[in-house]
């Protein structure tokens, strides 16, 4: 009984890893490409003076486009690639725990009857205005 609990668990948590490992490692090298061609210093110096209020540097955009657009997973990824600090990475994961998978989130909430622009605003606004408050405060 136990062995047969601990084979399913073993078996669901092999299926898990292989379904992050699809998202995280092509991302990964994703943005590691990214910064050996010299492409993520361009996006960099495009977004670093409004990510610099946040307390980010310019790369960190990268990680807020893949979380919102395709999903968390895909952020962290990107974050594993990166050489952030404790306060870059704690500013990005609650920022992207507002507006996170905005495509997919937001189609759920029109389906309650709430306006798809209105959860988009707010959502972004949230994780803006955290990301500008946990700046000051951490």
């Amino acid at each position: 009984m136990i062995l047969d609990s601990c084979k399913r668990g073993f078996k669901k948590g092999l299926i898990t890893l292989w379904k992050l490992t699809k998202i995280i490692v092509p991302v990964y090298f994703f943005v590691t490409f990214l910064e050996v061609s010299g492409i993520l210093g361009i996006i960099s110096k495009w977004f670093g003076p409004v990510m610099g209020l946040l307390g980010l540097p310019g790369e960190a955009s990268i990680v807020l486009v893949l979380g919102n657009c395709i999903n968390l997973i895909a952020a962290i990824g990107a974050i594993a690639s990166l050489s952030l600090s404790i306060k870059q990475i704690t500013i990005l994961a609650v920022m992207l725990s507002f507006s996170h998978n905005l495509f997919v989130e937001s189609a759920v909430a029109k389906k309650t009857g709430v306006s798809l622009l209105m959860v988009i605003l707010l959502r972004l606004f949230l994780a803006i205005l955290s990301g500008f408050i946990l700046n000051i405060v951490l």
